[in-house]
């Protein structure tokens, strides 16, 4: 009963409760409309092109590869919380404009880019101060539980928003889809206004001075661990974690299915990641060693996904990839802002941010293309060997240097992994 305890005790706080509940309602809408934006370009905009939904996908996220660090200094100067009013508003009213134009009849190709590169420009602010505003609901001391909560949040939506999208979809198509994610924005506007202002932490702003993107550079530099988790995430998100692009291309193309089974492969692949992130809150702290682990559970299992030669055995085969990428998204947020000082938490969140959305623009079109060309099984493979490679590459680096003792013994175990104890940081 007390590890249940332990695993939401931030909802205790009123502040973070209305976090929580707001950020469910507008993270359902958020899925609903990835579903209807990728189902939009694939078949209705195009036929069947998985480049096309590939560079949709690259222009929502190029902004964070863009303008990451700068992202990042205006997070460690402002109110975070007036500054989530302005970009959730701009983002609410973004959904709102594509569904009118698309229920119109107008829509084209070139309006459903332009319309993710500006939800792009929107989210390369929002991302940073959405992550950094949690230490200013909770104390330190439990950064890492609503970190792992509202993960849990994020795919508790995610549970539900890909089958209802496909769901809605099928009744009254993509339009009014993207009307219903605008108006879910209204719940944590309508939030950051109610909360009580007295019992927030406010963390320690950065003061204006020359040079402040170069020194959360030359910080995560300084990290071994901080670069350990940036290389593994980096190459994880650029070839693996493609499953809007992937799951399209397998329901329309190897499978014959429609809007409502692609939803389906949503939701059933959030069992996995909703468990793995409920886990993750009951961890009271994450390291570089957990994530590297967690990265080598998902080239597993997305080889295995890879292969599953049916609709329900690819489905279910969602889940443990599910579980691993969570653990390992959730393991590497939580690391890096519990490690990090509050002064520089924002430039720092900003580039891993960068580096997680920002590689999304060089990995979809890629992937999207070896899907249309060579078919999706081969765009799931190519995730999977991916990260492979990183973790064998990572692992070899840490022995080569004398940070992690491989060997073999005649008796059980008969592999012994030894490590040496990471470098504990100062609360910041």
């Amino acid at each position: 009963m007390s590890g249940m305890k332990n695993t939401f005790s931030s909802l205790a706080i009123p502040n973070y409760r209305l976090w929580f509940a707001s950020a469910l309602v507008s993270n359902l809408g958020t899925w609903m409309q990835r579903i209807a934006q990728d189902w939009l370009v694939l078949t209705v905009l195009t036929r069947d092109s998985g480049v096309a939904v590939g560079i949709t996908t690259g222009l929502q996220f190029l902004p964070f590869l863009l303008l990451g660090p700068f992202t990042g200094v205006v997070t460690d100067r402002v109110d975070h919380r007036k500054m989530l009013m302005v970009t959730q508003s701009s983002a609410g009213a973004l959904g709102v404009g594509l569904g009118a134009l698309v229920l119109s009849g107008n829509a084209q190709l070139i309006h459903v880019y332009a319309f993710a590169l500006a939800l792009g420009l929107v989210s390369a602010f929002d991302a940073p101060a959405r992550q950094t505003f949690v230490g200013d609901l909770v104390p330190r001391k439990q950064l890492a539980n609503a970190v792992g909560l509202n993960s849990a949040s994020f795919n508790a939506a995610r549970l539900i928003g890909p089958g209802a999208s496909g769901l809605l979809i099928a009744a009254v198509g993509t339009g009014w889809v993207f009307i219903v994610n605008g108006a879910t924005f209204a719940a944590t506007i309508v939030a950051l206004a109610l909360m009580r202002t007295a019992q927030l932490h406010p963390q320690e702003r950065a003061q204006r001075s020359p040079g402040q993107v170069l020194d959360g550079l030359r910080y995560v530099r300084g990290r071994r661990d901080l670069v350990v988790i940036f290389v593994v995430v980096s190459v994880v998100s650029t070839f693996g974690l493609n499953f809007q692009l992937t799951s399209a291309m397998m329901a329309r193309i190897e499978f014959g299915r429609g809007p409502e089974d692609y939803g389906i492969l949503g939701s059933i692949l959030a069992i996995g990641s909703l468990t793995g992130a409920v886990m993750a809150a009951r961890r009271k702290e994450a390291s570089a060693r957990l994530v590297v682990l967690s990265a080598a559970g998902f080239a597993a299992a997305s080889g295995v996904m890879a292969v599953m030669p049916t609709y329900w055995a690819y489905a279910l085969s969602g889940i443990p990839v599910g579980f691993a990428a969570l653990t390992m998204l959730t393991s590497a947020n939580a690391s890096v802002q519990t490690t990090t000082p509050p002064h520089m938490r924002g430039r720092v969140m900003a580039l891993y941010m960068m580096v997680l959305m920002g590689a999304t623009p060089l990995g979809s079109p890629a992937v999207g293309w070896v899907g249309e060309q060579l078919g999706p099984r081969l765009a799931i493979a190519v995730g999977s060997v991916a990260t492979g490679v990183v973790v064998v590459a990572v692992v070899v680096r840490a022995v080569t240097r004398g940070r992690l003792d491989v060997a073999f013994s005649p008796r059980r175990p008969f592999l012994k992994v030894t490590t040496i104890p990471e470098v504990q940081y100062p609360d910041p």
